[in-house]
């Protein structure tokens, strides 16, 4: 799709603004930094990040993208076994870190969708963890010029681990406003997806999150607080970094959050709102840097 050079600088802001939040957040994961901690990409916390390393979150980000690149329409079988590759591909590399949930389904190392997400619907208990919403930013890149298209493939990438509604609501209306922003540089598109999904229950929810405080939402592990988390943030401050740094000062589930956060704020903003001294620190699997990421989603768009 042929952008405008600020549609080109808030694409590549989905991939670097997810990778920011998530790198900035990797060092306050399960943690609840107060009022006078300092919120700074220092790297650290429970896996002993490196400063600007990004975690799982991007890594996911990033297969879900090499596999946009490579075959354009990730909804389609050929997408989604792409899609299920590169996941195990990254599961190969002896990740630092993994959710449980996605763990569940990648040790079995299947390398085809649909058998990766007959995996993921048989998963007894839970399924509406966080894991695929933090992963679902370059899905929009794929479809700036199919938004009908775009929704189904976020649901699809979804249920490749996570085969839960609410799970795959959440990354249909997340990769809808993402899009939206992409093209038009408003949040616009996260009310006007409601009509995607089920309203009676996201509404509400999108409604708590703009007069209410993360206390609210505290679950953030769970799909629909890591989401309301995210729009917190974004609606209660007027930058990108400012927008970030509450996402992690909302604690819980920090990297997370704020790559959620991150996805949709680049989309808005644009990656030249990404401080540089945070884009020169960016990097993590599979060896890539701030330039790759933004290479990357010009070789999504311009397929």
């Amino acid at each position: 799709m042929d952008l405008t050079p600020e549609q080109a600088d808030r694409a590549a802001g989905v991939l670097l603004g997810t990778a920011a939040g998530d790198a900035l957040g990797a060092g306050y994961e399960f943690t609840h930094p107060g009022p006078d901690v300092e919120i700074r990409m220092k790297g650290g916390g429970a896996f002993r990040w490196a400063p600007g390393e990004w975690t799982d979150d991007t890594a996911m980000a990033v297969a879900v993208a090499r596999a946009a690149a490579a075959i354009g329409d990730i909804c389609s079988p050929a997408g989604l076994d792409a899609v299920a590759a590169e996941f195990v591909a990254w599961w190969d590399s002896g990740p630092k870190d993994i959710g449980n949930q996605t763990r569940q389904v990648l040790e079995h190392r299947d390398t085809g969708g649909r058998a990766m997400q007959m995996r993921a619907h048989d998963l007894p208990g839970l399924k509406a963890g966080n894991g695929s919403l933090m992963r679902t930013a370059p899905v929009a890149l794929a479809y700036l010029d199919d938004p009908e298209r775009c929704g189904k493939a976020a649901k699809l990438v979804s249920s490749l681990t996570h085969y839960d509604m609410q799970a795959m609501q959440a990354c249909k209306l997340w990769t809808l406003a993402i899009r939206h922003a992409v093209l038009h540089g408003t949040y616009d598109g996260l009310r006007d997806a409601l009509s995607q999904v089920d309203t009676g229950f996201w509404e509400p929810l999108l409604d708590k999150a703009e007069s209410g405080g993360p206390a609210d939402f505290a679950n953030n592990g769970w799909v629909v607080h890591a989401l309301q988390t995210a729009w917190w943030a974004i609606t209660h401050a007027e930058t990108l970094p400012a927008a970030l740094e509450l996402a992690v000062r909302a604690g819980g589930d920090t990297d997370t959050t704020a790559a959620i956060a991150g996805g949709l704020l680049g989309a808005r903003w644009g990656a030249s709102a990404i401080p540089a001294e945070w884009l020169s620190l960016l990097h993590g699997y599979p060896g890539l840097g701030a330039e790759d990421l933004t290479a990357l989603a010009r070789r999504i768009t311009e397929r």
